[in-house]
């Protein structure tokens, strides 16, 4: 019999507990009898962690021990649903034949257990197949649920462990990519799919052996990660769902998910076996039209033993990177600068923008003019309340394909545009007196470069043919006084990139030029001084009265990013929770707002209009509990504004990104 002697410190603790209870009763805390503990067991469990203090064996038959423990680290006495889900053991790589990636097999698991009551739980796990020779990996699952007084409850908690094949501490495993990487869009603790949260806890499920045990392919976890991230064929049990909105995230960019550990870190030891070690049964997964033993779109070979003779480890990375890296570098070969005033006389707004370079040289246009696929310029009047909308706006594509647009023109180097709609603006000091302008360009561009866009007739369809550009944010008002600004304490557009990617190209394609969001778009600085990427440039387009659509779409941007980002009927990733994108919520800033279009021809007034973004499934309640408050639903905009400021809902509420259920007692 061996024991786990890596996990002192944990031990320590739980002996102290289970010291410190000697002589006391049962799990209720009272005093009770020499040798039945008791003592100050957690009463509540708002988080519960989870801990293999020890693994020993005898006759080959593993008996695990959990430690159980609070926020507090209270011990937890009485866990109704607990489980060893699975027990894998790790094959080594080539071990199950030549070019083969190490593989999990699975030998066991168990639902019984002895409860200790001093937070200690054992289990005795029967194994198939046991070698002490393998790293063995435990995975328990704390199922939601209550303890065993049927009334405290117990939050949904999952643990994989890793273990030599004697009970060591594990000298090797298989972590290829972080469970925080996903947690860069899949929110911490949140079910990923099935009710699981944790890389670790997918693979030791989606075995090789598993997926040819039943004949399909598609469910070995290197093949069912790849092919749930990208869209190029159907996925699920009957094949029939589609992963185009993860692909649209991830944009087949493997370091996404693949990410370098940092120094020190031996958690991912295996991180590089992405590109080092190729198979078919990952491969497939996005190249599609591939029958490697019939020789269909592969030379023919009928196992993985000769793949790493083609296919090595730098020459595969470097296959599936340089495009994201070529993308990155030409993004950051320019930027521009955009400035703007506004003629005391015609009240019209002349907008420059001048290209920079990486060394904030200035660039004259006319040199790269060829080049240029689009350089789009919207303007928009009330950066906290739109006034324009999104038909009234003035929009001009500057150039388009290498061709300037009668309106504009380029002088001393810069492009210049003046406005031609009517931009009514307001008296000075008020919001509407000041006139924002986004500006968002592309370069043509193939393999790497920028290229001359010579086809005259490119609708910017083509996506592949060009690269959108960094962005930029220019203020003016009639009086030439300090402009009116949205706040960008709420969403900062890092959190954006912590999911997107920080070269991220927006609305790239169709009818906008794209753009990619970078530190060019602050106007304001944190607590730390650095510059805020706020969304705030996003209202030129996403304004009060919506887009294209009018209320239809729901195009506003306080309610736009919510439908297309909620956990509501619009869900992307299931469990996403606000602090994921918010790191604040500014409710102050419902005091400069109107009604917002929710639908066709139909306003809402703005608190209820930002809400029925996410909770839009129960229409009939929420309306009746929001107009409870103050609050219009569906009525006229002149409606909508005369109540917007009527709305009283923070006298109850109070949310948080945390919680944004938060209700004041």
């Amino acid at each position: 019999m061996n024991t786990n002697k890596s996990k002192i410190a944990l031990l320590l603790a739980a002996g102290a507990v289970s010291m410190a209870l000697t002589g006391c009763g049962g799990d209720d805390g009272n005093d009770g009898n020499p040798g039945n503990p008791g003592g100050p067991a957690a009463d509540y469990i708002n988080t519960l962690n989870l801990k293999v203090t020890d693994v020993t064996y005898a006759d080959g038959v593993p008996t695990l021990n959990v430690f159980a423990t609070n926020e507090e680290d209270l011990p937890v006495v009485g866990l109704t649903a607990l489980e060893v889900k699975k027990v894998v053991q790790l094959l080594p790589q080539g071990s199950t034949g030549a070019g083969n990636s190490a593989e999990w097999q699975y030998i066991g698991s168990q639902k019984e257990f002895e409860d200790k009551k001093n937070g200690n739980y054992s289990f005795s796990i029967p194994v198939e197949g046991y070698n002490s020779e393998l790293t063995q990996r435990y995975n328990i699952i704390a199922s939601a649920s209550t303890l065993a007084d049927g009334e405290t409850t117990v939050p949904r908690t999952e643990l994989s462990q890793d273990f030599s094949g004697e009970g060591y501490e594990a000298t090797y495993t298989k972590n290829v990519v972080a469970t925080a990487s996903c947690n860069s869009c899949h929110a911490e603790g949140k079910k990923i799919y099935h009710g699981y949260t944790s890389s670790e806890t997918c693979a030791a499920c989606h075995t090789q052996e598993l997926a040819d045990s039943k004949g399909k392919p598609q469910i070995a976890y290197n093949h069912l990660i790849h092919n749930v991230h990208n869209d190029a064929k159907m996925y699920g049990r009957d094949m029939d769902k589609s992963a185009e909105t993860a692909n649209a995230i991830v944009q087949d960019n493997c370091k996404t998910c693949h990410v370098a550990p940092e120094e020190g870190n031996t958690d991912l030891a295996e991180w590089g076996n992405w590109s080092s070690v190729p198979t078919m049964e990952t491969c497939t997964s996005c190249h599609t039209g591939i029958d490697f033993v019939a020789g269909k779109g592969h030379s023919q070979q009928a196992d993985n033993s000769n793949c790493i003779a083609c296919h090595n480890a730098s020459w595969t990375e470097e296959l599936h990177t340089v495009g994201f890296e070529d993308t990155a570098a030409l993004i950051d070969q320019y930027g521009i600068n955009v400035a703007s005033t506004i003629d005391a006389t015609t009240e019209a707004a002349t907008i420059s923008i001048q290209v920079v370079d990486t060394n904030g040289e200035q660039v004259d246009i006319a040199s790269l003019l060829p080049k240029i696929q689009r350089f789009e310029v919207i303007t928009n009047v009330g950066p906290n309340n739109v006034t324009l909308g999104y038909s009234g706006k003035d929009s001009v594509n500057a150039i388009k394909n290498g061709v300037v647009d009668a309106k504009a023109k380029i002088e001393a180097g810069k492009l210049v545009y003046t406005t031609t709609k009517d931009l009514k603006l307001a008296a000075a000091g008020q919001d509407a007196e000041t006139a924002f302008t986004f500006v968002g360009w592309a370069m043509c561009s193939e393999k790497g470069e920028f290229v001359t866009c010579d086809d005259p007739s490119f609708d910017g369809n083509d996506t592949s043919k060009y690269t959108a550009m960094k962005a930029d944010l220019a203020f003016a008002t009639l009086s030439g006084e300090a402009p009116s600004m949205r706040h960008v304490d709420s969403v900062n557009f890092t959190s954006c990139a912590n999911c997107h990617s920080d070269d991220f190209q927006i609305h790239k394609g169709g009818h906008h030029a794209g753009f990619v969001m970078t530190e060019q778009l602050s106007h304001s600085k944190d607590a730390n001084g650095e510059p805020i990427i706020g969304v705030d440039a996003c209202t030129t387009c996403h304004t009060p009265d919506g887009t294209y659509a009018g209320g239809a779409n729901q195009g506003a941007l306080e309610m736009k990013l919510h439908k297309v980002h909620s956990q509501g009927d619009y869900a992307v990733i299931p469990g996403m929770n606000c602090d994921q994108c918010h790191n604040d919520f500014d409710r102050d800033a419902f005091k400069k707002k109107g009604a917002i279009a929710t639908d066709g021809g139909q306003y809402t007034t703005p608190i209820a209009a930002t809400c029925v973004s996410c909770h839009s499934y129960n229409m009939d309640s929420f309306k009746a509990h929001v107009e409870g408050q103050g609050a219009l639903v569906g009525v006229s905009k002149q409606e909508a504004n005369d109540a917007a400021q009527l709305e009283s809902c923070f006298y109850c509420h109070a949310p948080t990104p945390g919680d944004h259920t938060s209700v004041k007692m």
